[in-house]
């Protein structure tokens, strides 16, 4: 049996493995925006945190298999899109 840190960065998370934000940040990506600069203030007002800051986090969960696993529909088609927009540069 292995001793896991008591502090470490799944502590509080919920059965998924994902933390609160990182599921918010999934169900903001779940809705559709009307309007120019809408999900941008919804970033900033429901996550409290940039769009900048908020792209980042995202980025890093298209990469996390917890986040799949959680919310596959969406993961895949964010990394279909990622990968389009890869093969354009």
């Amino acid at each position: 049996m292995t001793d896991l840190p008591a502090n470490g960065p799944d502590e509080g998370a919920p059965p998924s493995g994902l933390s609160e934000r990182d599921r918010a940040v999934l169900a903001v990506e779940r809705q559709s925006w009307t309007g120019p600069g809408a999900k941008e203030r919804a970033i900033r007002e429901r996550l409290g945190i940039s769009p900048t800051r908020y792209y980042q986090l995202l980025n890093a969960l298209l990469d996390d298999r917890r986040a799949l696993e959680a919310d596959p529909v969406t993961v895949n088609r964010l990394r279909r899109v990622r990968e389009a927009r890869r093969g354009r540069r």
